[in-house]
């Protein structure tokens, strides 16, 4: 059997950040993929819906790693890379290879998803265990545990990415659980406490996120001749961002955690 080449994979991005800060612990190198199948209304990188853009190019593992390793210096021990996207996982053969080539230089790798590409299969199975072989953390984005909402919301079902938290949990594999709090989308008490429930059953969640929405990427929309159903909502307001870590044990969460699994 033919060795991979890992260094030749290609995949299509979008865009790298040399500096993120909120991607991952420490600072990291953040690859953004192209391609999502994803169409959240708030969503900040409408840009990196199709798989092909003006704006994206063909990149190989190496090339990527050529330019990651460029700012190492600034990663400290607790830095590295991440994938994010649009939604990293539609390209899991090139994200497996970067990650492979990485970790054999000992550099963090955190893969910021969705989780919507997962297919609970014996299949697919085989193909994720790779990935998480080589994935030091995962940022998963879980949007809304309403199945009716989460279709308002993203436009697609749920069941493969509670699933797929599910699936982590089993694996343990450490996970990071993020949720953008939209007022009058995704803040609805009764939701919130569903979630907060759902993530209380999962045995691998180290951080547990509410991220409050913001209208950063609203001119992305404009440009792309999309019509932009938030327009006119507010970021919300700090009372109900501390009502949601309420309703969901965010600020308490290892505490929380440790008195229902005992």
């Amino acid at each position: 059997m033919t060795e991979i080449d890992y260094g030749k994979v290609t995949g299509m991005v979008h865009s790298t950040e040399s500096f993120g800060s909120v991607d991952g612990p420490g600072v990291r190198f953040v690859i953004f993929m192209q391609g999502c199948k994803m169409r959240c209304q708030y969503c900040h990188n409408p840009d990196t819906w199709a798989m092909e853009t003006n704006k994206s190019r063909e990149r190989t593992v190496d090339d990527v790693l050529e330019e990651a390793l460029r700012y190492r210096h600034y990663w400290g021990k607790n830095g590295g890379i991440t994938v994010s996207g649009g939604e990293a996982m539609l390209q899991i053969d090139f994200v497996t290879a970067l990650f492979t080539k990485a970790k054999a230089m000992g550099i963090h790798c955190t893969l910021d998803t969705c989780g919507f590409s997962f297919r609970d299969t014996p299949e697919y199975h085989e193909v994720v265990d790779k990935l998480l072989a080589v994935t030091d953390l995962v940022l998963l984005d879980l949007k809304e545990i309403n199945p009716k909402q989460h279709i308002v919301v993203t436009r697609q079902p749920n069941t493969n990415i509670l699933a797929f938290a599910r699936y982590l949990s089993d694996k343990g594999v450490p996970v990071w659980i993020r949720h953008v709090l939209v007022p009058g989308l995704t803040d609805f008490d009764e939701d919130l406490i569903e979630l907060g429930k759902f993530v209380a059953t999962l045995k691998n969640v180290d951080k547990f996120e509410i991220l409050p929405y913001h209208t950063l990427g609203e001119f992305k929309w404009r440009e792309l001749g999309i019509p932009y159903t938030l327009e006119g909502v507010k970021p919300p307001t700090k009372e109900r961002v501390q009502n949601a870590k309420e309703l969901m044990h965010t600020e308490s969460y290892t505490e929380y955690m440790k008195r229902i699994h005992q």
